[in-house]
């Protein structure tokens, strides 16, 4: 697929940019990256998205309404796939001439001239973007960076630095992640998603193994051992004659991590490296699955020659990514948590970790289906997973640019839930959901908020209603 990259397009060459939907966290954390660069920023956006006020105070234009005249100065409109191409926005700027680019577009010429960090995978690329960039901060060397996902310590999810490293993850859902080039990039894992584009697993598995095939021949392609279609498209790229190296509990893999402990304050391993000793890590994010992400991250700063200690360091001081296991507040004795797994793998995962650290204590979960698409294909799957929790509430798909059919959406997802009767419910109506958890919730429980974009704005409205009658907090 063609890039910027290749014709040495930088950000500065795009003007005066306008992002489509700039409030939420993938598009504001771009917005946010070229406002810190010092280039001129505007957007447009529908929604009181909390991060709005942030790009306003870096100087950033915002909009609250999609017209014409939002178009006015404007060099470059970015947009994301879910804008139609009849938008009203995207069909002015090409009645005007002004250049259109998409969101993977407009990322690919912030990096240009940069070396790359660039993650990839069905599961774990945001909170393995947080940890590199993060442990490479840690270590001074200021990378620039956007992410999917804002960070728990400081609520960014995209900045300029001053080093020569751009941290980033890449979105496999509309192929384009193939108009990246990384110096070092990483694939997590792959799992059965986005049919909808790929058809098959078969032909996702060759795009993840395309946009592998762009990385730099100087540099390096990461692998996780532990995951078999990861694996297999390393040893394929391998034989091709590329630098390959793995990570995982695999006896086979580069990085080699030995026995993963976890409990509520995180989890520790020891790693060697090709035989070399390192020691052991410990992140404060609790979970097998990202005490891996942790391993990518460590993999990649030691190929980019940091030192092992600064990387221990900068792994441990790393906090967290807001919506991945995010304790958001505990009132009247139950925790909330906010989570942003949707697929049925990363959510038997989360659930797995989260019903460890309920007990003795119930856990419910409240659980926005992201997808129509997703929701019909893999819905067995996705009501395994939220049986898991001993009590689950579930809201109607959250699905932006799809249609919605009654035998696709949220009743039947709960109908399928293997959990009594009374253990589940469809609770369509934001405004009933609180309401519904307050019912049921009791001192000792955990509640986990999952899922969809929109639902990371449940967790406060759930606090307040757990709040007792008399409180004015």
């Amino acid at each position: 697929m063609k890039s910027p990259i290749d014709e040495g397009i930088t950000a500065e060459d795009l003007g005066h940019v306008l992002f489509m939907g700039v409030g939420g966290v993938g598009m504001s954390g771009l917005a946010r990256l070229y406002a810190t660069r010092g280039l001129s920023v505007s957007g447009s956006e529908l929604h009181e998205w909390p991060s709005l006020a942030e790009l306003e105070r870096l100087g950033v234009t915002v909009h609250r309404e999609h017209r014409a005249s939002n178009l006015d100065g404007i060099d470059t409109l970015v947009r994301s796939t879910v804008h139609p191409d009849d938008h009203l926005e995207i069909a002015e700027a090409r009645r005007r001439g002004i250049r259109v680019y998409h969101r993977s577009e407009a990322l690919a010429a912030a990096m240009t001239g940069k070396k790359s960090i660039v993650v990839s995978g069905t599961h774990g690329k945001t909170t393995t973007t947080g940890m590199i960039t993060d442990m490479l901060a840690a270590a001074g060397l200021n990378p620039s960076f956007v992410n999917g996902g804002e960070s728990a310590a400081d609520g960014r999810s995209g900045a300029h630095g001053s080093g020569e490293l751009f941290v980033t993850e890449a979105d496999e859902s509309d192929r384009s992640f193939l108009r990246y080039r990384p110096f070092v990039s990483i694939l997590t894992n792959i799992d059965v998603d986005h049919l909808n584009t790929y058809g098959t697993i078969e032909e996702l598995v060759e795009g993840f193994a395309e946009f592998l095939r762009g990385t730099d021949p100087s540099g390096s392609i990461i692998v996780c051992a532990d995951d078999e279609r990861a694996a297999a498209v390393g040893k394929r790229l391998a034989a091709e004659g590329r630098t390959v190296v793995s990570y995982g509990t695999d006896a086979e893999a580069d990085l080699r991590i030995g026995e993963i402990t976890i409990d509520a304050s995180g989890a520790r391993y020891t790693a060697s490296y090709r035989g070399r000793d390192l020691g052991s890590f410990f992140v404060t994010v609790p979970g097998r699955h990202l005490a891996l992400n942790s391993a990518a991250a460590l993999l990649a700063g030691l190929l980019l020659d940091v030192d092992v200690e600064e990387l221990r360091t900068g792994l441990a001081a790393f906090t967290g990514v807001r919506r991945r296991f995010e304790l958001t507040g505990t009132v009247a004795g139950v925790r909330v948590y906010d989570e942003y797994a949707y697929h049925p793998t990363a959510m038997n995962a989360a659930l797995s970790t989260l019903k460890t650290i309920a007990e003795p204590g119930r856990l419910i979960v409240v659980f926005q289906p992201y997808r129509v698409y997703r929701t019909r294909d893999l819905r067995t799957e996705i009501a395994e997973a939220l049986a898991l929790a001993d009590l689950a509430v579930v809201m109607e798909v959250f699905g932006p640019g799809e249609e919605l059919a009654d035998d696709d959406g949220g009743r039947p997802l709960v109908e399928a839930i293997p959990l009594p009767p009374q253990a589940k419910r469809f609770v369509p109506q934001w405004s009933d959901v609180p309401g519904a958890v307050r019912e049921w919730a009791r001192e000792g429980d955990t509640v986990v908020t999952m899922g969809a974009p929109p639902i990371s704005l449940m967790p406060a409205d759930i606090l307040r209603e757990l709040l007792p009658p008399e409180s004015t907090e």
